[in-house]
């Protein structure tokens, strides 16, 4: 089962609607909840926790795959959304609180110095462990001035989706869940052939088999594709917009690089700035 939370309209692939459900045999384990742009940390979370916990009510899933992609925070270069990094993380430490075994993986985001830090942020939630938000310095120090630190602040846009259409969303996913049967489980009883065996010799239990992905994507590939805070490219209209497209975003992160490169401190003038940076830190 996938459950996607993401920026939708006029955006390739163009999937991803409340009435994308799934289809045959899979119909009703596609839960998409379609966003507008300015999407902010409070009302992320006030659609995302009563989501999954109804998914994980009835669906009883045995795992979860979670993709945490940096293409939704405020300030990405192909985003569309206004989540800070620790309103990211929130959504994070909320399924691990359900105590489901989990495989978190990384995924997209499209300014650069910003995919480290949330992905830092949420290792540290995801253990348990509080890290400072000043930076430690490294070879890429310069690269995250002129703040030096872990959080960032958010933009001023507009969130342009209102109480009103959150809870309609909200209400339709609920309707498509009434629907959900829960994951299949596997019967686990003693193997009478085994000395020391037998009907009786082990307790008869149950393992769930079902699987629940939660990821986060630079686009709603599919009715099927789970994301959580995903943003979606704009459809171009040839298939050589789109090559063209891709051309010009390697071009820009090998500019990116580079730049990386160029700034990375190696003089003493720039370690002494580093160590002066610190001092005034504490």
């Amino acid at each position: 089962m996938t459950v996607s939370f993401h920026k939708f309209g006029e955006y390739f692939p163009g999937t991803g609607d409340v009435h994308d459900i799934g289809y045959d045999q899979g119909k009703n384990y596609a839960i998409n909840f379609p966003l507008h742009d300015g999407m902010d940390d409070e009302s992320f979370y006030s659609i995302f926790k009563p989501v999954i916990s109804k998914v994980i009510q009835v669906f009883q899933p045995g795992a979860i795959l979670m993709q945490c992609g940096a293409d939704s925070l405020s300030g990405d270069r192909l985003g569309c959304f206004n989540l800070s990094i620790k309103g990211h993380a929130e959504c994070v430490a909320f399924v691990r609180s359900l105590n489901i075994p989990m495989l978190v993986l990384g995924g997209g985001g499209y300014t650069l110095r910003n995919v480290p830090r949330v992905w830092t942020y949420e290792t540290s939630v995801l253990l348990g462990t509080e890290i400072k938000d000043v930076l430690p310095y490294n070879d890429y120090f310069e690269y995250y001035g002129p703040d030096y630190r872990l959080h960032m602040p958010v933009s001023n846009m507009e969130n342009l989706n209102s109480t009103e259409y959150l809870e309609h969303i909200k209400t339709q996913l609920f309707n498509v869940l009434k629907h959900v049967q829960p994951a299949p489980s596997v019967q686990i009883t003693a193997d009478p052939t085994i000395q020391g065996g037998g009907a009786t010799g082990l307790p008869t239990a149950k393992l769930g088999a079902g699987m629940l992905a939660v990821s986060s994507t630079a686009q709603a590939t599919s009715a099927a594709t789970a994301s959580i805070g995903g943003t979606s490219n704009q459809v171009h209209t040839t298939a050589m917009d789109i090559t063209n497209d891709a051309v010009d975003e390697n071009q820009k992160d090998a500019d990116d690089d580079q730049k990386m490169a160029d700034i990375r401190p190696s003089t003493d003038d720039q370690r002494a700035h580093a160590a002066e940076f610190y001092d005034n830190a504490d």
